[in-house]
């Protein structure tokens, strides 16, 4: 059984099992509370008070995730004691003399880490903001000072944004939390940037990626077991296409789920396990999973809540649900909802997961043929303002009004708009990159445009000054002459040029069509003015007309063309 009591007023769960203690504290801060910005300074904090801990004989650690930061510890009643009091005096004031050499941690662990489907997928669904931050370098530690870091932690590391949980034979005595006081912080929005679902886009060449969002609860757990089941089934056993076929079920904090699955491939097996993919998902949406499959899948749910450790294996999640405000519900009561879950249920999820679904396919491919629409890698609109050209061949051209900036050629535009503007990456040499809370982003250096000192100073200062990055120095860098193509910056990805949408396919394929039809036409002038005697000037000259037009149909065609590869590069988001 799980107990409920306090320490210092900070909320606790106790489970009573033999043998080693375990305790943790949660606190209701995550990367999703920051700034793009800002990002990372929550994971500095979690380091630095880590840091007086120093090397101990028991196991200790701490881990910030998207809502949550996390320090927990497995030893004896004297090293839990310690090591909570330890963690709460750190956060009280942190030690400053290491702020440098826990930045340069940072960064080094970053530059180990893997991609991980939350991460490609997030700024996808989410932008640039929120849940969206996973997807982003942790940008933020750079310019962050010791107030910044201490303010953040006075501000969101507190007695009433904390639960402590325990399990063991019991709660070691004179167990002391002196923390800040403090409010509880409420779960951030989490706004969507998709305009419509089910929505698609390209990355990567080793997976196809799928996402929903679902209402939490036992049948939403259970039709991620049987989409994984199924996957399995279809993609490796029966099509020996894929190597890994899974899927899993996380919570969201704020009363919904996120259903994430995923399936790899060989380059030349990847259009295979895309319709093997989505062929599961469609029979799952049209028949639901089978009762047999059902009636497996929830008795090896069932056995893990029976576990001797489910009850603490379940604490921390339980603290965290404590501090998102989400009911707190024994484990008979979910067993009982378990068990309650019809093959009806289950199926009226898998009928609404299609339609909340975000894909990722890999690049080249495309998943509109199955209803999926294309997720925007472009703006709406351009802002309107004094237009500087752009100095490469074929470039877009650079807007910048009061409202903020556009990259703007034929086929469309990227714009981020000041009062939107999540982050402005700087750099010593007058590079700028702007990024929107929508997750399109846009390189803006000055060498590439004919654009004067006054104008990018119009740009630095209406960027409001919290979004500003400031960059450590970057590798010498070309100027772009007349006619030369301009490259990225080095730190980061190319700026692509908007990219390829329905209407421009669409205007393409009508001018290839016209291109083709005229120049049969102009086939046919030739070879019928051919046979005809007495020829004037003016019937030649009709059919030189005719050659011309069909010449600028043709370049117009190669142009598109031209510009749909580029748009098949890395997006700007």
């Amino acid at each position: 059984m799980i107990h409920h009591f306090e320490v210092d007023g900070v909320p606790a769960v106790f489970t009573q099992r033999p043998g080693r203690l375990s305790a943790g504290l949660v606190f209701r801060v995550g990367q999703a509370d920051e700034t793009l910005a800002r990002t990372g300074v929550t994971h500095l904090v979690e380091h630095l008070a880590l840091h007086r801990q120093g090397v101990a004989d028991y196991h200790f650690n701490g881990a910030t995730g998207n809502l949550h930061t996390h320090f927990h510890l497995d030893g004896s009643e004297q090293d839990v004691s310690s090591f909570l009091l330890g963690v709460c005096q750190s956060l009280a004031r942190l030690p400053m003399d290491r702020l440098e050499t826990e930045k340069a941690i940072l960064r080094t662990e970053e530059a180990g880490r893997s991609t991980g489907p939350a991460e490609a997928m997030g700024l996808w669904r989410y932008g640039a903001q929120g849940h969206g931050l996973v997807s982003y370098p942790e940008w933020g530690i750079t310019g962050l000072g010791p107030q910044d870091v201490q303010q953040w932690a006075d501000t969101w590391f507190t007695r009433g944004n904390a639960a402590l949980w325990v399990a063991g034979e019991r709660v070691p005595a004179g167990l002391r939390l002196p923390l800040r006081p403090g409010p509880r912080m409420p779960v951030p929005a989490v706004p969507s940037v998709l305009p419509a679902t089910p929505a698609y886009f390209n990355g990567g060449t080793g997976q196809v990626l799928f996402d929903a969002v679902l209402p939490r609860g036992a049948a939403t757990s259970l039709y991620a077991s049987g989409l994984e089941r199924e996957l399995f089934q279809a993609l490796r056993q029966e099509g020996g296409y894929s190597y890994t076929a899974t899927a899993g079920c996380a919570h969201r904090g704020d009363g919904w789920s996120v259903v994430t699955a995923l399936a790899d491939a060989l380059p030349e097996q990847q259009d295979a396990v895309l319709g093997g993919f989505l062929d599961v998902l469609a029979r799952l949406e049209a028949v639901g999973i089978a009762q047999h499959d059902l009636d497996a899948i929830r008795s090896r749910a069932d056995e893990a809540y029976l576990l001797p450790e489910a009850d603490a294996e379940r604490l921390p999640h339980y603290a965290a649900d404590l501090l998102s405000g989400l009911p707190l519900r024994p484990v008979e009561e979910l067993r009982a909802e378990l068990w309650a879950v019809t093959a009806q249920d289950v199926h009226t999820i898998a009928r609404q997961a299609p339609a909340a679904g975000l894909l990722r396919v890999p690049l080249g491919r495309r998943a509109d043929w199955a209803g999926y629409t294309a997720a925007p890698t472009a703006s709406t609109s351009a802002v309107a303002g004094r237009r500087h050209r752009s100095r490469a061949k074929d470039g877009p051209d650079l807007v910048i009004s009061s409202e903020g900036v556009s990259l703007v050629d034929a086929e469309g535009a990227l714009t981020v708009r000041y009062d939107s503007c999540a982050a402005v990456l700087s750099w010593p040499d007058g590079g700028r990159r702007l990024i929107g809370t929508d997750g399109i982003s846009l390189e803006l250096e000055p060498a590439c445009f004919t654009v004067d000192v006054q104008s990018l100073a119009t740009v630095d200062a209406a960027v409001p000054a919290a979004a500003v990055v400031r960059m450590p120095a970057r590798g010498a860098r070309p100027v772009p002459k007349a006619g030369a193509a301009a490259g990225p910056a080095d730190a980061g990805p190319a700026t692509a040029a908007p990219p390829f949408g329905r209407g421009q396919r669409f205007a393409l394929a009508a001018m290839t069509t016209a291109a083709w039809l005229w120049g049969t036409l102009a086939v046919f002038m030739v070879l019928g003015e051919a046979g005809q005697p007495g020829l004037g000037a003016a019937d030649w000259a009709v059919v030189g007309f005719t050659w011309v037009v069909e010449a600028a149909l043709v370049w117009s065609v190669v142009k598109r063309r031209r510009r749909r590869s580029r748009a098949a590069a890395p997006s700007p988001r």
